[in-house]
């Protein structure tokens, strides 16, 4: 894994755009905008390096869906701060009942820079982003500057080989709704929404366009509805389900919830099981499971035991996102008790690639591995300031 430093292609901008990277710019603090599609740099791979890290990648899935078997034969909702036992009970539907649930896809933030072993940061497996620009402006980057080069990339056509699969699970004669919320104003969820239904559509699923705001609930017929009254029967959400569950129609949604065969009227992409693997509690559970593991970092959810005086730690908010909440502690330092649920990592900071705090966004559908995206930030904190930089297999 190396990085390397070349001049940006002539019209960049708008080049990235046209390919669905609507927001290639980023707002900084101080008004200025840079950046966030940065190819005036790239990271290279040796092929013996990527196949390494999709079978880590691969394993750490894997390691996770037990994890969350573990979570509900054990009962420990509690534990991932999930209280109202009508979601825990969901949750638990849901998983029980997998097989017969759509579930598409999911991101592991991984430490990495080309020694030692991967390490697992988190792994985001409900809302995540980021996927526009991993799965096609960095492939024509590629194509234009590394012409019959490769790349960790195989995520277009596993989606749409996944929604051919899971086309059967699906309640039929309806469209498939794909949502994100208004609110979003760089545009980011819109185009993950946006490619992701694209993607649908190759598959040969018939679609709909709809955000969460727009959706309606018809008292007469106590069922979800668009805005021109029609039944919601499938839905993709950008939207996390602790929000989903919480919001003014929370109980509309566990009441109405279709776990599979049809046990209710509205069934919702990701499934609710995936709550489990998204919430920083998994982090602490399978350090748990998996003691000394190679690829985990010690992790615990009451308080940082041995690390505040050794490693140090970060105390991640179990439901955090874009690095929100995050607090990192050197060794040596006064613990800091947090008011809220807190996952307590062993500190692992970010490879430093030329002043660059790097880590790497590893894809998966399905069960399997499917791309890589790369973001760079300034400081240890992998935030909404962050880059995105393309790489290529050499």
């Amino acid at each position: 894994m190396q990085r390397h430093t070349l001049n940006p292609r002539p019209g960049w901008q708008r080049t990235v755009e046209e390919q669905g990277l609507i927001y290639p710019l980023t707002r900084h603090s101080d008004g200025s905008l840079r950046p966030y599609w940065d190819e005036s740099a790239y990271y290279s791979f040796t092929l013996d390096e990527v196949e390494a890290l999709e079978e880590v990648v691969e394993e750490l899935h894997r390691m996770c869906l037990a994890a969350a078997d573990h979570i509900v034969t054990r009962d420990r909702f509690s534990a991932l701060g999930i209280t109202d036992p009508r979601v825990a009970q969901a949750v638990a539907e849901a998983w029980q009942r997998r097989a017969e649930l759509p579930s598409v896809y999911g991101r592991f933030d991984l430490r990495y820079d080309g020694t030692g072993s991967a390490k697992l940061l988190e792994y985001n497996a409900d809302t995540p982003t980021s996927l526009v620009e991993a799965a096609s402006p960095q492939w024509f980057w590629m194509e234009d500057r590394f012409p019959g080069a490769d790349q960790w990339n195989s995520l277009h056509e596993r989606l749409v080989a996944a929604w051919k699969r899971q086309a059967a699970l699906l309640p039929p004669g309806s469209p498939l709704y794909f949502a994100h919320s208004s609110d979003d104003e760089l545009g980011e969820d819109l185009m993950t929404v946006a490619y992701l239904k694209e993607t649908a559509e190759q598959a040969g699923l018939v679609t709909d366009w709809i955000s969460m705001e727009e959706i309606g609930w018809d008292r007469l017929s106590g069922r979800f509805v668009d805005n021109q009254l029609r039944f919601i029967r499938s839905c993709f959400k950008l939207y996390p389900w602790e929000w989903l569950t919480t919001d003014r129609f929370g109980g509309h949604v566990l009441d109405t919830l279709d776990n599979g065969g049809g046990t209710g009227t509205t069934l919702w992409i990701e499934p609710a099981w995936k709550m489990l693997l998204s919430n920083k509690a998994l982090l602490a559970v399978l350090w748990e499971l998996y003691p000394g593991h190679p690829n985990l970092l010690p992790a615990y959810l009451d308080g940082p035991r041995e690390l505040a005086s050794t490693t140090g730690y970060v105390a991640k908010p179990l439901l955090g996102r874009e690095g929100a909440g995050v607090t990192i502690h050197e060794p040596g330092t006064e613990p800091v008790p947090r008011e809220e649920a807190c996952c307590y990592q062993e500190l692992a900071p970010l490879p430093d690639f030329d002043g660059n705090r790097v880590v790497l966004g590893a894809w998966v559908v399905e069960d399997e591995s499917a791309g890589l995206g790369i973001r760079e930030s300034s400081g240890l904190i992998t935030d909404e300031f962050a880059r995105f930089l393309p790489h290529v297999i050499l």
